[in-house]
């Protein structure tokens, strides 16, 4: 146990508590650590940065309108900074599972940037008669305005980066459709063999979805970017001066370089956050996207038309196996992306009058799902871009049954479902062997003909190549 002389003693209206003299948080957050113990989840950096960010802006408004001492507001915003780039990471230990609608996270940075401020200023920490707070550092905010308005910040940064990444994977899977723009092979739905297409082609689709996914994070980041910073604790206003409100949205604007404005109705964005639930939905798709693309990878692998970049060895008991594991990630990853999803929509819709009170689980969940996927998106473009192609000759295309739907506009659905079925009962190289066998020489090379398969709707380079 630690000597009383390595000790702080702090009050609130609860009682006194000893804190570590090393440690820059206070008694409020010293409270939420003992109470809120359930998971080992913390909160990422990018949130705490945002926080900060947030916290900076308002420092920066106060002073302008005079409402800070110049010796503290500098003090304060050199600590901001010191948030903002990292050097008090291990000062934010709190659990994201906590009630109180972000208070104690509001609370760990109040307390850690006055901690910060008295420590420039060359105080003991501690010492809040001279830099507090509440006092100072929260002046003219409420964790209600703040907290949300963290959250968009970090969003915002996170969907710049999620659409660069996915702009890369779109890329991959781009050249790979010029790259196999005339290597053939079959269709299937339902699991079952379909009609010829190309390789290209099906690598075309993939590409295409990912173009609509980055069209979403775009539209979402301009429906995401009103914040209600300086509404308070209801979005009214209530103890903020009229000054301060305009001015400190314009700074957080010019201090992030995002594109952020102040709502014209603070006290329905303080109430609602359908906005993060529209970000929310466009995560969910986006992930339900790469679920179906990269099992479609890791099947088209297993029937050998595609061979996926081989990443480590697959069995402790059987050697030389090699799994997709990439793909098995994604598919994972795309599923707690949507149980997050499910888990944000509920809470929200659980969040009574004034206020959303189950923001500190949803920030954690939101900010969860975009790393994940950012991340992800990241590693599949340098697979993507790994991927070969297994050639399929024209001979072995047409030994799928499925390619005698050519002559369904020739001799109508149900003759062509019988040729199907002596077909898959007899024992022929190809269909065009079969069909020699049932037509004259002249019928079959119509069916063959390039001039025929094009007037079905097939691209030439399906068939013939460009």
């Amino acid at each position: 146990m630690k000597k009383k002389n390595n000790l702080r003693l702090e009050k609130d209206s609860l009682g006194e508590k000893y804190l570590s003299k090393d440690v820059y948080w206070g008694i409020h957050t010293q409270r939420a650590l003992e109470n809120f113990q359930f998971s080992n989840y913390k909160y990422p950096p990018i949130f705490i940065k945002s926080y900060a960010y947030v916290k900076k802006a308002c420092a920066i408004a106060n002073f302008k309108l005079g409402y800070l001492k110049k010796d503290i507001f500098e003090a304060i915003l050199k600590a901001c900074n010191d948030i903002i780039e990292g050097k008090l990471s291990d000062q934010f230990p709190l659990d994201p599972f906590q009630g109180g609608a972000g208070t104690s996270l509001n609370m760990n940075l109040n307390e850690v940037i006055a901690n910060r401020a008295l420590e420039i200023l060359g105080y003991e920490k501690g010492r809040y008669d001279i830099v507090h707070p509440l006092k100072h550092v929260n002046l003219h905010q409420s964790t209600n305005d703040t907290f949300p308005t963290a959250l968009k910040v970090a969003i915002l940064f996170l969907l710049e980066d999620l659409q660069d990444k996915i702009a890369k994977l779109q890329g991959a899977f781009q050249k790979k459709e010029k790259e196999f723009s005339n290597i053939l092979k079959l269709g299937y739905t339902e699991l079952q063999e379909a009609i010829p297409m190309t390789l290209g082609k099906k690598f075309s689709a993939f590409a295409d979805v990912l173009l609509r996914d980055r069209w979403r994070v775009w539209k979402a980041k301009e429906r995401i970017r009103w914040t209600n910073l300086g509404g308070t604790a209801i979005g009214t206003g209530a103890l903020a001066p009229k000054d301060y409100i305009f001015l400190v949205n314009e700074v957080l604007r010019e201090i992030t370089n995002l594109n952020l404005a102040r709502h014209e109705n603070p006290v329905s964005t303080t109430a609602f956050l359908d906005d993060i639930n529209e970000v929310v939905g466009l995560l969910d798709v986006y992930a339900s996207n790469i679920s179906k693309i990269f099992n479609d990878l890791r099947l088209l692998n297993f029937i050998k038309e595609i061979k996926l970049p081989p990443l480590q060895a697959g069995s402790s008991i059987m050697p030389g196996k090699v799994n997709p594991v990439l793909c098995e990630a994604a598919i994972q990853i795309a599923s707690r992306v949507k149980s997050n999803s499910i888990s944000i929509r509920e809470l929200l819709s659980f969040s009574t009058f004034e206020i959303v009170e189950f923001l500190p689980a949803i920030a954690f969940f939101i900010l969860e799902s975009l790393n994940l996927l950012i991340n992800l998106t990241k590693k599949l473009a340098f697979y993507v871009e790994n991927i070969k192609a297994t050639k399929l000759s024209l001979d072995n295309l047409f030994k799928s049954y499925s390619c005698l739907t050519l002559l369904v506009p020739l001799l109508g659905y149900e003759k062509v479902l019988d040729l199907v079925k002596e077909y898959q009962k007899g024992n022929y190289k190809n269909i065009k062997e079969f069909l020699l066998q049932k037509f004259d020489k002249d019928f079959v090379e119509k069916v063959f003909s390039k001039e025929y398969i094009l007037s079905l709707g097939f691209d030439e380079d399906i068939f013939f190549g460009k």
